[in-house]
């Protein structure tokens, strides 16, 4: 019985090419995916028995490293299904994905994870570099043992990569100080929202904050920014007793800027009264954020495609590993804005 890889050598392309084309995941030329039907349809092959007739040259493995998430925060959840689901559909042709998690607040568990990883030496890595100098260092080792990584989420420089995936957070944060700028009275002030220990440490955030004070400054906008550093939002009436107490001494301040997926938590500090005379704007259309923006508590959420970012993320590697299909440098997500008026029609809400 003729098999996958006796279909590739006739049409004089890859295995992972064939099953593209039987499976129409997209990719090959129209001219190429014809030709192969062609075989196919010469040699009647069937479709049911792709699972028994596939022989790649090399089965891959990918590692995965990501966050956890809680219902506290959300975010991890849309990425994890989203390889969840490319997991599935990349077994068919010889590729497994293992997946690894850490606490996002804790630095010594991404580390572990980290090790984890490298010990089970994956073919390649996707992973989110939430700790940035930590990440540096252990991407060394990667190098050393010439296992390629993809980054994904946040666009960690001074590494050797093969790939970005994600937003450009800078560009997000740029686009987040017009909206503000546009909704806010004369005279206000704006409170930045700084909810890492360590700034510096968390690429994306940091982009997030110096692209929406690089839109005041780069437009001569003589607008009060007051970066504020709250990192603890688990306790509700810590929170609430912070920010009443930031209102009081900065009794000008107007906007609220919270450039991660948790804007929900300043919601639920913020006093009913008070909160409707602020405009609140933050990230991601996570189900507690969706809710404040559909009670218009949150004016603007700026969000991505975390589903779609991750799922595409494992196809592309499967590529790169079995195809040798080279990956862009970056893979650019389209920057969203989500309002009360748009949020039910965006991909967020299915």
């Amino acid at each position: 019985m003729i098999t996958i890889n006796d279909i590739a050598k006739e049409a004089k392309v890859s295995a992972g090419t064939v099953d593209r084309v039987i499976h129409e995941r997209g990719g090959v030329s129209k001219k190429t995916a014809a030709k192969i039907k062609s075989i196919i349809a010469k040699h009647d092959f069937q479709i049911n028995a792709i699972a028994s007739s596939l022989a790649l040259n090399k089965r891959v493995q990918i590692a995965v490293l990501i966050p956890d998430y809680d219902a506290g925060n959300t975010f991890w959840k849309s990425p994890m299904l989203g390889i969840l689901k490319a997991k599935e559909e990349v077994k068919k042709i010889g590729a497994s994905v293992s997946y690894f998690s850490f606490n996002q607040f804790d630095e010594a568990s991404y580390v572990r994870q980290f090790k984890e990883v490298i010990a089970s030496k994956p073919d390649a890595l996707l992973l989110a570099p939430l700790f940035g100098s930590a990440t540096k260092g252990l991407a060394k080792e990667l190098d050393d043992k010439e296992i390629p990584y993809v980054f994904l989420n946040i666009n960690l420089e001074g590494c050797n990569n093969i790939s970005f995936i994600g937003q450009d957070a800078y560009m997000s944060g740029f686009l987040a100080g017009k909206l503000m700028q546009l909704s806010i009275k004369e005279k206000s002030a704006i409170a930045i929202m700084q909810t890492r220990a360590n700034l510096d440490n968390n690429h994306a955030i940091y982009k997030r904050i110096k692209g929406f004070e690089d839109y005041f400054s780069s437009n001569k906008l003589s607008v009060p920014l007051l970066n504020i550093n709250l990192v603890d939002l688990e306790n509700t009436e810590v929170l609430a007793e912070k920010l009443k107490t930031m209102f009081v001494e900065n009794p000008y301040i107007k906007g609220v800027y919270v450039p991660n997926s948790r804007v929900f938590r300043f919601v639920k500090a913020i006093n009913n009264t008070k909160i409707n005379d602020l405009v609140l704007l933050g990230f991601d259309g996570t189900e507690e954020n969706v809710k404040c923006l559909e009670n218009e508590k949150v004016a603007f959420l700026i969000s991505q495609q975390p589903f779609k970012e991750a799922y595409e993320a494992i196809k592309l590697m499967v590529d790169f590993l079995v195809d040798k299909k080279e990956l862009d440098e970056r893979i650019y997500s389209p920057i969203e804005i989500l309002t009360k008026e748009n949020v039910q029609f965006s991909k967020h809400s299915k």
